[in-house]
């Protein structure tokens, strides 16, 4: 009897718990079975999409949100984000109602909250769509270009107002009146006429110069190389676009993990206006690691060691190497070792000095090098898309290949321009980017003394939803002009071949053949490639592609010159900072390869 008493005593027990949990979930919450968006017949398609796209109990719906207390929260918040909504579209004398099953959301007390909640439904009437019965800004500035959108019977869109307002404070801005500001606004909706009148008062302010810049927040940097780096023009007129230029100048050392300006409350008589800059600065060491891999070509190792700030004027020392070819069917390991050291604000706030060594070994199929590299150089940036460099650099090279072994020494003079627009670097979608090099050389002893040019042009856009799809190009064209082949340094020829010029075709097999047993690189390059990069999933996408590349022995296709070509598909994986690339090519055309090829890097192709 005991042992059945006890028995029962359990089972009770357990059903005493089941009981108490569904008790307790029946009273925190409940499941959310319907969300509709009703809005009135013969309503514009677009503004019923805008309506959706408002909506915070659809957004609710779309997260999962099934608390009680969440749900009441979003329908609350409904009437706001549609009054908005239809403001921001013209319309100001909509009527909304949001009810949480059959009760008018804005009547229920946050204390009397509903604890379960089924079902939420909207619905909307826009009424007419206002037009703009007055649009008005005073004073404006010269040269102040005011929306397109904010004039007499163009729809009275809110968002035109606040755009215009904008405008008229930032062309005052824009010629030295740093404190412009509305001072009034008279903003009327007529329902009878269905329009609204929009008068907008500014007060330009006095026009105002720099005053000195104050910098909070440095620790390591010294602060006369800020100053200098920032290249605030103090006595000059204020000009906003100068703000931004000394943001970009300090952001581009590296040495902060943030930047920001601010103008100082208070004018210093009679009219200077202080700047602050408030910084947060990196860690002063960096370690990167990288690597590509390729079936014949082997794998490429790469490691760098970064000093952000090494004297304290913002001075990054660079350490760097590489292990290339490791593994490679034809060829053997290639070294690269080299140092940078950068100096922003050199001769100017704009100008970064550089200095450089460089030292490597290359085993390659038709020769191998031992060689070096110093120089100094000078880059000068003027915009965030443009730069300018010149350098100059003294390079000896001693090489073993069919004829035996020479050096070659040059002293060059690289002038360079690059062009960068590109939304992402690492995986652009829209822009275009070129980098072009001039460089004349001058040969010592057994080298001869001429001029290399080289170009590389990219270009990309996307279509779809989302930019689901985008269409890459990429054309690379050089030459060596006044120099012999044979006594041109080995590293100013050129060859095509590998995952940076034609995928599917061996790295640098094609070359000039002037024998059956040695072959040397060309003074004439060209090579192009294209690529049609679908988006998958937000992560994962596809690439078809196909390269072309031809060498020129002296001239372009000239009759000792050559081309080949590859295509193939590949496989894109976004990391966030960059997307894993696999990539399986073969070759199309040309003699120089067979079979299938694998690339694994990370980044884009190009």
């Amino acid at each position: 009897m005991g042992a059945l008493l006890s028995g029962l005593g359990r089972i009770g027990g357990r059903i005493g718990a089941v009981v108490l949990i569904i008790l307790l979930s029946a009273g925190t919450g409940g499941a959310l079975d319907d969300v509709s968006i009703d809005v009135a017949a013969g309503t514009d398609e677009a503004l019923v999409k805008t309506l959706r796209a408002a909506s915070a109990v659809k957004a609710a719906e779309a997260d999962g949100t099934t608390e009680a207390q969440d749900i009441f929260a979003a329908a609350r918040a409904e009437y706001g984000r549609l009054l908005g909504a239809l403001y921001a579209s013209g319309y100001y004398s909509g009527v909304i109602s949001v009810r949480i099953d059959g009760r008018e959301a804005a009547d229920i007390a946050p204390l009397d909250a509903p604890s379960v909640i089924s079902r939420v439904q909207v619905t909307v009437d826009p009424g007419p769509q206002f037009t703009f019965g007055a649009a008005r800004v005073a004073p404006v500035a010269p040269g102040t270009e005011l929306p397109d959108g904010f004039r007499a019977g163009q729809p009275a869109q809110s968002g035109q107002v606040s755009a215009a307002a904008q405008a008229g404070v930032d062309g005052w801005r824009n010629i030295g009146h740093a404190k412009a500001a509305v001072s009034a606004q008279d903003i009327v909706a007529d329902h009878a006429r269905r329009t609204l009148a929009a008068d907008l008062a500014v007060d330009p302010g006095p026009r105002l110069r720099f005053g000195k810049l104050t910098v909070v927040g440095q620790e390591r940097m010294r602060l006369r190389r800020i100053v200098k780096i920032a290249g605030l023009p103090e006595g000059e007129v204020y000009d906003p676009r100068e703000l931004q230029r000394v943001a970009t100048r300090l952001r581009r050392t590296g040495v902060f993990r943030s930047v920001a300006l601010t103008e100082d409350d208070a004018i210093i008589r009679p009219d200077l206006l202080g700047i602050t800059a408030t910084l947060v600065e990196e860690k002063l060491r960096r370690y990167t690691f990288g690597g590509e891999l390729s079936s014949l070509d082997g794998v490429t190792v790469r490691a760098a060691w970064l000093h952000r700030n090494l004297l304290g004027g913002g001075e990054r020392l660079n350490v760097y190497g590489d292990i290339s070819q490791i593994g490679a069917q034809s060829s053997g390991v290639d070294y690269t070792l080299g140092v940078t050291l950068e100096r922003p604000a050199t001769t100017g706030p704009d100008v970064t000095g550089t200095a450089r060594f460089e030292i490597a070994r290359l085993d390659e199929e038709d020769f191998n090098s031992d060689q070096a590299t110093v120089g100094i150089g000078l880059s000068r940036f003027y915009s965030e898309q443009l730069t300018f460099g010149v350098g100059l650099e003294y390079s000896y090279a001693r090489v073993e290949d069919a004829m035996g072994e020479n050096t070659f020494r040059n002293l060059s003079l690289p002038l360079d321009a690059v062009w960068d627009d590109r939304d992402k670097p690492l995986d652009a979608r829209r822009g275009t980017y070129l980098d072009a090099e001039i460089k004349p050389f001058l040969g010592f002893g057994t080298t001869d003394s001429g001029l290399r040019i080289k170009a590389d042009a990219r270009a990309y856009r996307s279509f779809g939803t989302d930019d689901r799809v985008t269409f890459a190009g990429r054309l690379q064209v050089g030459a060596v002009f006044g120099a012999d082949p044979l006594r041109t340094p080995r590293a100013d020829l050129f060859y095509s071949g590998g995952g940076g010029t034609v995928r599917g075709q061996p790295y640098q097999s094609l070359g000039v053949n002037l024998t059956d047993d040695f072959r040397i690189g060309g003074q004439a390059f060209l090579a192009a490639s294209a690529e049609a990069r679908v988006r998958v999933t937000r992560r994962i996408g596809v690439v078809g592609f196909v390269d072309f590349g031809h060498v020129g022995a002296t001239d372009f296709f000239d009759d000792a010159g050559d081309s080949h070509a590859g295509a193939g598909i590949g496989l894109r994986y976004d990391t966030g900072f960059g997307p894993i690339r696999l990539d399986l090519a073969a070759p199309l055309s040309g003699d120089t390869g067979e079979g299938a090829q694998i690339y694994i890097g990370i980044g884009q192709a190009f």
